[in-house]
């Protein structure tokens, strides 16, 4: 463990100080800030309005019916979610599509299915029906879908209305997606060894539209962001020093559960190779040894699952259901480049819907301009250089990952698919430690100006935040002419909640956000002043 990344030895006696005490409170009310955050998210988007919302509904119903897991190609829908697909309007435009379809339904001018009349789940309907269409999600292993099922089964929503439990699985994607907030402000302690620069961290996911979209949705990404967050975590441990057996075989089954539920997770190898082989204070066979325990682990946990589809099927990941190139633009060779760049970004900061609803791409240049900047800061100046190369390896591979897979598929057919930023939200967590770190470097290393950073930074986040589900309402629920009045009724004619309910929903959104300005300020109030000299 060196002097320059590792936490000092003053912040481990405190633990329980009273200053810990306060940091502990914040973080967890930034936390609770991100969980409202994407809670509101998950009761704004109209049903199935978010990219295969509708599969992953059908596939943990499934499972929660005893329907089983069959092979890829093999599954198809059930009676309930095509009812519940007709109820919810889908196909239909929404007001804020990026291009007007005259020819095509609007959601505007549908007249939305009451609740009480909304088809119910039950033993008949949840399995799938002959000659329906095909769920390609079983392309994918299990795991979320199974956790998804438990949960139905655990609160008995698995025999509610369709849009109830929609909704029940939306907000246990919310629950998730908040686990990984304590993780990325771990790693980001770990890193600098300033609290403030961890609760810096806490609420950057506001910054993003489609975070908060993705992650209050119906959605497997939400789990390999959850195992992508732990592993951001441990490998921050590990670029600092710690080597020990425990912590190479945490990392690796935390993979092996990831590997469960997506391939994306196995972008995070190169993160934890390079971890291992920038950390101090060993010889390299020390490093190999505790790298191959990881790496092992993570087969035996999750990896096998490609292993055997490899053996058996002879792909990586098998196609759930054979794409319709008839249906998809030709690209020419030299649009095929940057047009892949542009969704890339696009789709990883703002385009709700099936991508059809689009941020403006001013906001989309700025925000990639200040992940590069900051990712450049922080690989820049001493101290936690290791470290970020290290983290910034996930977000890297995954957007290279997406970019490659869609380029070689345009070598071959000529369109390009599969362009979808919440791909890359494995690396969220590694994204926002660096943000954090970019941050504390510019303000000179400095515990004091940190800590009055912190509610400065909440504030903005919780502003932007703001914005962007205000966006969104317009976006997804305001007709042409029409004003904020017509968007809210036509937003709870959708709702599966009654009107108190969305009211006493958002009402508790605005008091953890107070609640968390608040957090934020007595933070910077309890460590302003309290600077420790900077490390070299």
């Amino acid at each position: 463990m060196t002097r320059d990344t590792a936490p000092t030895a003053a912040l481990i006696a405190g633990m329980s100080t009273p200053e810990h005490r306060t940091y502990r409170r914040a973080l967890a009310l930034l936390t609770l800030l991100v969980a409202a955050w994407t809670l509101v998210w998950a009761v704004l988007t109209p049903a199935f309005r978010s990219p295969d919302e509708q599969n992953h509904v059908n596939s943990v119903l499934r499972i929660a019916y005893g329907g089983g897991w069959p092979p890829p190609g093999e599954a198809y829908f059930s009676p309930v979610i095509e009812q519940a697909v007709e109820e919810a309007a889908y196909p239909a435009d929404l007001p804020g599509r990026y291009a007007y379809r005259e020819s095509a339904r609007q959601l505007v001018d549908v007249t939305p299915v009451p609740r009480e009349e909304r088809a119910r789940i039950d033993a008949t309907s949840a399995l799938p029906a002959a000659n329906a269409e095909i769920d390609q999600m079983t392309q994918h292993p299990p795991a979320y879908y199974a956790l998804g099922a438990a949960a139905l089964r655990v609160t008995g929503l698995h025999d509610a209305r369709w849009d109830q439990a929609m909704l029940a699985l939306r907000l246990l994607d919310v629950l998730l997606f908040a686990a990984t907030i304590p993780f990325a402000a771990g790693a980001a302690l770990r890193l600098t060894g300033s609290r403030s620069v961890a609760l810096l961290s806490a609420p950057l996911p506001l910054l993003v539209p489609q975070v908060g979209h993705i992650m209050g949705s119906v959605n497997n990404d939400v789990l390999v962001v959850l195992a992508c967050a732990v592993a951001t975590y441990l490998a921050a441990r590990i670029v600092t020093g710690d080597l020990r057996w425990r912590t190479a075989v945490v990392i690796g089954a935390v993979l092996g559960v990831g590997l469960l539920t997506k391939v994306m997770v196995a972008f995070v190898v190169p993160t934890v190779v390079v971890a291992y082989l920038l950390a101090p204070g060993a010889e390299w066979r020390t490093k190999a040894t505790r790298c191959a325990v990881a790496m092992v682990a993570a087969l035996v946990v999750g990896g096998w699952w490609w292993v055997r589809n490899v053996l058996t099927m002879g792909v990586v990941q098998p196609a759930g259901r054979a794409r319709d190139l008839a249906q998809l633009a030709q690209v020419p060779d030299d649009e095929a480049v940057p047009l892949t760049v542009g969704r890339i970004a696009q789709s990883f900061f703002g385009q709700l819907g099936w991508l059809e609803v689009r941020l403006d791409g001013g906001f989309v240049v700025l925000g990639s301009a200040v992940v590069a900047v900051a990712s450049l800061v922080a690989l820049a100046w001493p101290g936690c250089r290791r470290a970020a190369a290290a983290l910034l390896l996930l977000p890297t591979t995954l957007a290279a990952g997406v970019a490659y897979n869609a380029l070689d598929y345009h070598a071959e057919t000529g369109v390009l698919v599969a362009l979808q930023g919440r791909y890359v939200f494995g690396g969220l967590a590694a994204l926002a430690v660096v943000l954090a770190v970019a941050v504390w470097y510019l303000l000179g290393r400095s515990r004091a100006r940190a800590a009055v950073a912190v509610p400065v930074v909440t504030v903005v986040a919780l502003a932007v935040g703001t914005v962007g589900v205000w966006w969104g309402l317009r976006m997804m629920y305001r007709g042409p002419g029409e004003g904020v009045g017509e968007a809210v009724d036509r937003w709870l004619a959708w709702s599966p909640l009654e009107g108190w309910q969305l009211a006493v929903a958002l009402g508790g959104a605005a008091v953890v956000a107070v609640a968390a300005v608040v957090g934020a300020v007595r933070w910077a109030v309890a460590a302003r002043g309290r600077e420790v000299t900077p490390r070299p």
